[in-house]
């Protein structure tokens, strides 16, 4: 092939850039929604258009528009969906006053920051609504609002109490915020949502600041702030002009609507990016046929264009590997490794010989089972199930009872060596830096002995944290018996609290919020101090295993994705049905009837986002509860050819 042809099939996407400009040019300036594929180079042509419609690149309506942005002191707003992802858009962008980038929950607490008085006056309305639709389903129940739910629903009612109480509401988009008056994430959302649509000062206020927005990754965004940006946008002329950049196929989140394009209105334009820039020819070719797929138990439309590699990208491996289920998580492990070694004779890439791939797993439960943290993740997840867990857009932290076991606690186990000795001075900094030394006595006698008491909770602390069978409840004890940090009053409380534990409820019986947080506690009191130390690793987003959450538009060269449903647990997703392993189920052939969302919907958008970030090579390692139906489903379709798909054979017998 010449070279004018393989630029020229590269670039069929070339005119998208001026073709969007000419969107938020014309007059009146008209909405838009980018259709942008896994690796279609959506952040570039974001970028390239900004730069032409404020002046960077010389283009003459362009020029018009970011004078006329400056004369009245208004921006373009970029909405995206990580912190990496603003930094990545500022640093190609560089020094822009007429623009600014942010997240989503920095955006909204900018618009609503200091609206103390309709802050409240939203989360209580959010909260009575809640309190309301919960009571009315409570009741309509057979056994009618038992006394677990009676618990739940009297801790709504003390929220709203509580929250009538708030004079100053604070919160930062960067860190956790404590004390009084500090929002979660989602309160900041929910609030945001709640007050565009009932104030209309609010509305007034974001026209004036911000005449274009436009939002990254729009089928995660919250339909509440989505719905109310998009009536705002209406009719053309309104003075606000939406830009929504996405890919319905790669939605992972319940926040966002389940078929944007569907709700897109057709007055609006639909360019697309057409090109997979990212990966090799038979990896694109996968995730087409992936999402083109006629597959019992579907109901999403397989809309949206097929993507096409650069031309020089003609090659790329696939494999996929089936065994079975009911071997031991141990045996899996070893299976896993014998697939690596396969990808190695496969590909070529000594990086699987050598570790040097991403494993994707289907959610949280399964990576902290192979990651050998399970413990700690579950005990998380009872205290906070709401962030318990990494996300793609970096805002969960951990649950905010447990900040110093996950900050100044791994600051201060940095300072112990591996022979258990501890470098002062370090330590000394530790508690310098979380303000710990700010209430040192005056006396010299008091002040020698607090440091002889907090020497000896630090000598104990670092002989506990290495000691490979301590509990987080042993490492903790001198921690706490020498207040050697602030403590958030929860973590305290509960660790005061000798009694047992609830009993686990039985199958379809409810429990109460706080049973549910108490087993969460001792859960984690009991779990061993070093599957928090990998619990942190994970949290942080450092470890080789990750969930299609957290690697949301990421890349890697070679990836494996380990489906395992009856690890994973849950029942939202299921590689199994994909695969003919196990059969729909009732509440499947019931949305399907209706029309609604079923597990084959969820897991279609999974297997698409997890094997688009492949680069060079893809493993998909399926364990089955039925290998054999699997392969025959597999034989019949038309995704893998004969030679890719392999049986695993028995981990230990095939590695002996």
């Amino acid at each position: 092939m010449s070279a004018v042809a393989i630029s020229a099939n590269n670039e069929r996407d070339a005119g998208v850039v001026e073709e969007i400009c000419g969107y938020l040019t014309e007059e009146p300036p008209r909405s838009y929604f980018l259709f942008a594929g896994a690796g279609s180079g959506k952040t570039r042509t974001l970028v390239e258009v900004l730069r032409r419609m404020t002046g960077v690149v010389e283009h003459e309506s362009g020029g018009r528009l970011a004078r006329r942005l400056r004369i009245y002191g208004r921006s373009i707003r970029v909405v995206t969906y990580t912190k990496n992802a603003v930094a990545v858009i500022n640093g190609r962008l560089g020094d822009n006053d007429l623009i600014g980038v942010s997240t989503i929950h920095a955006f909204c607490w900018e618009l609503i920051s200091g609206f103390n008085d309709d802050i409240r006056e939203a989360l209580v309305a959010i909260k009575q609504a809640q309190l309301e639709k919960e009571t009315a389903e409570a009741a309509a129940r057979p056994r009618g609002i038992t006394a677990a739910k009676q618990r739940d629903l009297d801790e709504i009612k003390a929220d709203i109490e509580a929250f009538k109480l708030i004079d100053v509401f604070i919160y930062n988009p960067d860190r956790e915020t404590h004390g009084a008056g500090a929002l979660a994430h989602k309160h900041v959302l929910d609030a945001t949502a709640w007050l565009l649509q009932n104030r209309s000062t609010l509305q007034t206020i974001l026209k004036d600041r911000h005449p274009i927005i436009l939002i990254d990754e729009s089928q995660d965004t919250m339909k509440g702030i989505l719905d109310a940006l998009m009536s705002f946008a209406e009719p053309r002329g309104a003075g606000l002009t939406l830009g929504l950049l996405g890919d319905h196929r790669q939605r992972i989140y319940t926040d966002g609507h389940s078929d944007l394009p569907s709700l897109v209105p057709v007055s609006w334009a639909t360019p697309e990016l057409q090109m997979n820039h990212r990966s090799q020819r038979r990896i694109v070719t996968l995730i087409n046929r992936i999402w083109e797929a006629e597959i019992e138990g579907r109901t999403q439309p397989a809309s949206g264009i097929q993507q096409h590699p650069r031309t020089e990208k003609a090659g790329g491996v696939v494999r996929l590997f089936v065994g079975d289920t009911s071997l031991s998580p141990k045996d899996k492990v070893v299976g896993e490794r014998w697939c690596a070694d396969q990808m190695r004779q496969a590909s070529g890439s000594d990086a699987w010989g050598q570790g040097q791939y991403q494993l994707l797993a289907l959610e949280h439960k399964l990576v902290a089972t192979r990651g050998s943290f399970l413990d700690a993740y579950s005990s998380m997840v009872l205290i906070d199930p709401n962030s318990a867990a990494p996300t793609g857009s970096g805002e969960n932290k951990g649950p905010t009872a447990v900040q110093v076991l996950l900050n100044e606690l791994a600051q201060l186990e940095a300072c112990v060596g591996a022979d258990g000795a501890i470098d002062e001075l370090m330590a000394t900094e530790v508690f310098r830096c979380f303000g710990c030394l700010e209430n040192m006595p005056e006396n010299e006698a008091e002040r020698a002995k607090r440091s002889d008491e907090m020497r000896q909770a630090i000598f104990a602390f670092a002989a506990a944290s290495k000691n490979p069978e301590a509990t987080v409840e042993q490492v903790l004890t001198p921690i706490l018996g020498a207040n050697l940090f602030e403590v958030d009053h929860r973590l305290s409380e509960a660790f005061a609290d000798k009694s047992p534990a609830p009993p686990v409820p039985a199958r379809g019986e409810e429990e109460s919020k706080t049973d549910r947080i108490r087993r969460g506690w001792c859960g984690l009191f009991a779990t061993q101090w070093s599957q928090l130390q990998k619990y942190r690793t994970y949290l942080a987003g450092n470890s080789v295993l990750a969930t299609h959450q957290v690697v949301k538009g990421s890349e890697f060269l070679h990836v494996m994705v380990v489906m395992d449903d009856k690890v994973a647990g849950g029942n939202k997703f299921s590689y199994d049905k994909i695969f003919g392993g196990v059969q729909l189920g009732k509440s499947d052939r019931e949305n399907l009837e209706k029309g609604k969302e079923t597990t084959i919907d969820r897991t279609l958008r999974l297997l698409y986002v997890t094997c688009s970030r492949a680069q060079e090579s893809l493993a998909l390692v399926l364990w089955s509860s039925d290998p054999v139906a699997a392969l025959n489903r597999i034989t019949e379709s038309d995704w893998f050819s004969e030679h890719e798909f392999v049986v695993i054979q028995h981990p230990v017998a095939s590695l002996n």
